[in-house]
């Protein structure tokens, strides 16, 4: 998918987000960023994002994850992920990339393939 438009989600301070962006921009790939905090319409975007990487896009290794109460956490599990991450965005796996009607989440090797070939 080099030279494609995407869009990646994440967060202006997130290393992997910056890692991320900067491989697709020198692929050819035009990014826009959009910070998932600040100005992602998360009630619109969870749903379909929860549908392409069910089980991918909660972020179990983060700190907010840690701080979590164990009623919190038993949310994830139980189809509750979408009020979940709502009210906690740094919950989300980063970065979240929509490349045409594809969604993917992280950065790692399979992600990278898929859009950088």
């Amino acid at each position: 998918m080099p030279g494609s438009a995407v869009v990646l989600y994440g967060l202006k301070n997130c290393d992997t987000c910056r890692k991320a962006k900067r491989e697709l921009e020198s692929a050819g790939s035009k990014v826009k960023f959009v910070d998932i905090r600040d100005e992602a319409d998360l009630p619109a975007k969870l749903p379909a994002w929860l549908k392409a990487a069910p089980d991918k896009l909660v972020n179990k290794s983060s700190a907010t994850w840690r701080k979590l109460t164990n009623a919190e956490k038993a949310k994830a599990g139980t189809h509750g992920e979408k009020a979940l991450l709502a009210e906690h965005p740094t919950l989300i796996k980063r970065p979240v990339i929509e490349a045409g009607s594809d969604v993917h989440v992280g950065w790692g090797k399979d992600v990278q393939s898929a859009l950088l070939g």
